[in-house]
């Protein structure tokens, strides 16, 4: 998986120069959800995993939070530092080149909260995955929590185009790990699973799930809204 994953490297700094701002400037639901979680839990130091352009970057730190953005892509943070910069954001916004296949460039117990739109879906092996949550761990405080979204095998494009093996299929150059239900509930082992959201983005349009999940600790508590759902694929 480590040729795929930099193949995929070149290929986002590729696409981000082609296409500057390729997912427009407003944040999508997912980060709009995340705002909302971290402000609940009084979250104020955020690390976001794949950042890119920092659509989702900029709408956290205007919402009050402190973000590190990290990427492989240098092109597409260096439009956030610019777009941040612009807005006036810049103190609280700190970028860092960094590939999540490698530990993160973070102290233990530094954080509030940790987000990632799609992150967790890119090109990383099951073992990857369960190695950087572990570092998501590692890198939050008691409590603290974090939301991400993936793709999952009830997509349209699982099982079709380029297969790579462990439920990772590449379609026009992007390679997406799909995700089963049994692997959610395996990255949430040891934590408090809060939701399980099950939504729809783009025009094919994408099925993914939108997962909460939080460490022990002094957090606000579950209630309605936030059970896990159902679906399994």
């Amino acid at each position: 998986m480590a040729g795929l994953g930099n193949d995929q490297r070149r290929h986002w700094e590729e696409t981000y120069a082609a296409h500057p701002w390729m997912y427009g400037g407003e944040p999508s639901a997912p980060a709009r959800h995340a705002a909302g979680a971290f402000r609940a839990a009084g979250a104020r130091q955020v690390l976001e995993l794949g950042a890119g352009h920092g659509r989702d970057t900029l709408h956290l730190a205007r919402s009050g939070c402190t973000v590190t953005a990290t990427d492989f892509s240098a092109v597409g943070l260096e439009q956030l530092r610019r777009d941040a910069g612009a807005e006036g954001l810049s103190d609280h916004v700190r970028t860092v080149v960094h590939d999540v296949r490698r530990p993160l460039p973070l102290p233990d117990g530094s954080v509030d909260g940790a987000y990632a739109h799609m992150l967790l879906c890119m090109a990383l092996s099951t073992k990857e995955i369960h190695g950087l949550v572990a570092e998501v761990r590692r890198v939050l405080r008691p409590g603290g929590v974090f939301v991400y979204t993936v793709r999952h095998t009830g997509d349209a494009h699982y099982g079709t185009g380029t297969a790579h093996g462990d439920d990772v299929y590449e379609h026009g150059g992007f390679a997406v790990h799909f995700f089963p239900r049994a692997l959610v509930d395996e990255l949430a082992e040891g934590w408090e699973l809060r939701e399980v959201r099950p939504f729809e983005e783009g025009e094919l349009p994408r099925r993914l799930w939108r997962v909460t999940q939080a460490l022990p600790g002094t957090g606000p508590p579950t209630g309605p809204g936030q059970r896990t759902a159902s679906l399994r694929s």
